[in-house]
């Protein structure tokens, strides 16, 4: 039985981990599926913004290690594979964190390009308290989306965010009531998906290198071949050409 939901409406792909039994906690079953789900959605050119959430109470509680099976490395890897696979998406992603992420479930959330949390959001990454070292580069996302200072508090001290402290210390992009979180979410994506497809990829992955670039000198160049290309597309010329008729209109 499927334990992951998709639904697609307007550009925009909804995928809802739908395990609430386990609190959506990552199984290799799991995996395979968000992995194949991803193929389809990026394969399908109607899609171009994805957003990601959990069937309540939890969005994720992290990865059940009981499936690492005999070889513990690449059983981890493979368990990785459910959030590094969103990571890796071309598309523009929010997570949608509509109750407990747990470990590896912090992990699928800090993948998405955007976390708009529910108030009843947690964001506990437990490592510590199960006397495990956290996986999956979850340090490295975490001390860059938070600082090394909020970081710590969560990873060493085991602090537990609740969504309104998520949007505090930029975890969270936004924090709302749980009522408004998927149409938040959704509304967020409906303006990526009103763009053209490939802008949004070059943009994303824009965004990825001038992160890289030690100056704004050289992110003025990385940024220069793909303006010029965006102002040679149809799209732009004929969204340049309604915006000026729109402005000559008394």
């Amino acid at each position: 039985m499927s334990e992951l939901l998709v639904a697609i409406d307007d550009g925009v792909a909804k995928v809802t981990l739908d395990a609430p039994e386990r609190r959506n906690a990552l199984t290799l079953p799991l995996v395979d599926e968000i992995v194949a789900a991803f193929d389809a959605i990026e394969a399908d050119e109607a899609v171009r913004a994805v957003v990601v959430t959990g069937t309540s109470p939890a969005f994720c509680a992290g990865a059940d290690l009981s499936h690492l099976g005999a070889s513990q490395r690449e059983g981890l890897t493979r368990i990785y594979e459910g959030f590094l696979r969103i990571g890796r998406s071309p598309l523009p992603t929010i997570a949608a964190v509509n109750g407990a992420a747990v470990g590896a479930g912090v992990n699928l959330a800090l993948v998405c390009d955007v976390i708009v949390a529910a108030a009843s959001a947690r964001f506990d990454t437990r490592f510590v308290q199960l006397g495990l070292h956290p996986g999956g580069g979850h340090t490295w996302m975490l001390r860059r989306r938070v600082g090394p200072q909020n970081a710590a508090a969560m990873v060493l001290f085991g602090e537990i965010l609740d969504g309104a402290e998520a949007e505090r210390v930029g975890l969270a992009w936004r924090c709302v009531p749980d009522a408004e979180l998927l149409g938040t979410a959704t509304g967020l994506a409906e303006v990526a998906a009103s763009a053209p497809r490939e802008l949004l990829q070059q943009i994303k992955r824009t965004l990825a290198d001038v992160a890289l670039l030690p100056s704004h000198g050289e992110a003025v160049e990385r940024e220069l071949d793909p303006q010029v290309w965006s102002i040679n597309q149809p799209e732009f010329q004929e969204r340049l050409a309604a915006m000026r008729r729109r402005i000559r209109q008394p």
